[in-house]
């Protein structure tokens, strides 16, 4: 029969790590005597970032002896005593590919039951002093388990772990992080995991999504909706087939394949880069447009808005004429119009326009009978850029409304949204300035409308992820500190920013952090993909090897390193 080694608390602190202050409650220590159990919590502990720990399915976590002994003999250590995993309860007993999602254990009045493997994130390398751990617990399957609290209790050292019940299809906990994290995900084996109640809700949506995810596409389960590999690799040279403004700071440029052969297709919503030498002494600019046109169509059309200090977007004004070639890299991004037979509302403001645009085209090409909201702010009719295409469109559609916002007659606000009544079942696309994409999805919440139902497109630099990480006043990106590197350069396409490689710099991802680049990460090991990114053009190696190789042109930053000069989508 199982025992309960060790009871192990901590309430979160902050911790020095790399130069940053990290709020985690990692370092947990055993305990005397008796601890309460509740819902959320053993008395005395408490989580950092609550966001990937804690709350009522990941109430209590679990570590077993065993586990120990094995990393004792694999990373040579022989200082590892209960709480340096982070768990609440160490035991002697329920090793991870035996214990099933679903299983229900006693341990004196407490009942627990298994909600899913432990999150991998940074933070458990951190606290042992091991930077590969994240990834070590995931490829030796032993990643420990989370438990909800069934019957609140005392537990104490000693008390025997008695199992009381089974969980549904047999899934343990070494099998479901492996169908998330590790090559392979057989469906048979999906299919039984997402049946389970007792699956966190969390999991159950990862791996509901890498069953009806197209295989071809990258690990969905961990980085959202993933769309189709790129149709090239890096750039080639399109035509500009046609230039047309499109109101007082809007022109748009239609590029074709110089062959005159029709391009590639992409999905209503993407977006393409493209690169141009706005200055010849200098290393040419890169720039995200989305795409403006019916998708299908032989060319690909861009809106570009005139930016008063916008070096691109000047040089397209300017200089960009028919006959001329431009760098382009293939439509990418996971903005994109969903199938479904939901009521869709398409939201925009400015150029912003762009790529809802492309989604109206395709709902009219297919003759959609979803209904369908049209939503655009502007400041004033002058500056509204393709109203005319949008109108003949819309009317194209039978259940389709729109509703236009000018800034001196009443802007698109939280209260406007509320007055129109929109279906709190629609998805939701939204594009435009970043005040205006976050005042509206806080508006479209209030509306009713689930945040999972908002898509909104940035092109600038995406928020970051830095889990635990404390705040710190942003820096707009700029070189690295100290003398500059010698390696390849290193192109940030959506920071603006260019700079050679330093070798000093382990991975790409510490690279755009001395860059002040805003990055998006957890693991630092290659397991979570939270920092899978585009690699617009060049190569990088690996080390080490992520666990499952990302979509196909991207890259995952935390382990890679440019093997020649590279631009990403950061």
């Amino acid at each position: 029969m199982a025992k309960l080694v060790s009871v192990n608390v901590g309430l979160p602190k902050d911790v020095e790590w790399n130069g940053r202050t990290v709020y985690t409650g990692s370092w947990k220590a055993p305990v005397t005597g008796p601890r309460l159990v509740r819902r959320l919590n053993i008395d005395g502990d408490g989580q950092g970032d609550l966001g990937g720990h804690g709350g009522e399915n990941r109430a209590v976590l679990v570590y077993q002896l065993a586990s120990y002994d094995h990393w004792a003999t694999v990373l040579g250590r022989d200082d590892l005593t209960p709480g340096a995993f982070g768990e609440n309860l160490t035991v002697d007993g329920l090793p991870d590919d035996e214990v099933c999602i679903g299983d229900r254990y006693r341990i004196g009045d407490v009942v627990l039951e298994v909600t899913q493997p432990r999150v991998t994130c940074y933070r458990v390398g951190m606290r042992i002093g091991e930077p590969r751990m994240a990834a070590l617990l995931v490829s030796h399957h032993r990643p420990g388990f989370y438990c909800r609290v069934l019957a609140e209790g005392e537990v104490a050292a000693g008390q025997d772990v008695v199992k009381i019940a089974d969980g549904p299809h047999q899934v343990s906990v070494a099998e479901i992080d492996a169908l998330l994290y590790l090559p392979g995900h057989p469906r048979d084996a999906l299919q039984r995991a997402v049946g389970i109640p007792a699956l966190s809700p969390g999991w159950k949506t990862s791996l509901q999504s890498l069953l009806d995810q197209d295989p071809e596409t990258g690990n969905s389960g961990l980085i959202g909706v993933a769309a189709p590999p790129p149709a090239w690799a890096g750039f080639r040279p399109l035509k500009v087939a046609a230039v047309h403004d499109e109101s007082r700071h809007v022109r748009s440029v239609l590029l074709t394949d110089p062959a005159d052969t029709p391009l590639p297709k992409w999905l209503a919503g993407q977006s393409i880069v493209v690169r141009v030498p706005v200055d010849p002494a200098g290393a040419p600019l890169v720039r995200n447009y989305s795409l403006s046109n019916e998708p299908g169509s032989a060319g690909y059309r861009i809106g570009v808005k005139r930016e008063p200090s916008g070096a691109v977007s000047a040089y397209i004004h300017e200089h960009v004429r028919v006959g001329d070639l431009i760098d382009v890299a293939a439509p990418r991004g996971s903005f994109f119009l969903d199938d479904s037979a939901h009521p869709v509302v398409l939201v925009s403001a400015g150029v912003g326009v762009t790529p809802v645009l492309s989604m109206l085209y395709a709902l009219a090409e297919s003759g959609s009978d979803r209904p369908v909201w049209w939503l655009h702010s502007a400041r004033s009719s002058a500056e509204q850029a393709f109203a005319s295409e949008a109108s003949d469109l819309l009317n194209r559609l039978p259940h389709s409304q729109s509703h236009i916002f000018y800034s001196g007659q009443g802007r698109l606000s939280g209260e406007a949204l509320l007055e129109l009544g929109l279906p709190v079942e629609a998805e939701v696309y939204v594009c435009g300035p970043e005040p205006f994409m976050d005042a509206v999805s806080d508006g479209l919440v209030a509306c009713g409308i689930s945040a999972r139902s908002i898509h909104a497109e940035r092109f600038g630099a995406h928020a970051a992820i830095t889990p635990g990480i404390a705040a710190a006043p942003l820096k707009p990106p700029h070189f690295p500190d100290g003398p500059p590197g010698t390696g390849p350069n290193v192109q940030f396409a959506r920071s603006a920013l260019s700079a050679p490689w330093r070798s000093a710099d382990a991975s790409l991802l510490e690279f755009a952090e001395a860059c002040d680049v805003p990055t998006r990460w957890s693991c630092r090991t290659g397991v979570c993909h939270t920092c899978e990114t585009a690699l617009l053009s060049g190569r990088v190696r690996y080390d080490p090897e992520p666990l499952e190789p990302p979509a196909e042109g991207n890259i995952l930053l935390c382990v890679a390193t440019p093997s020649e000069d590279v631009v990403v989508d950061l």
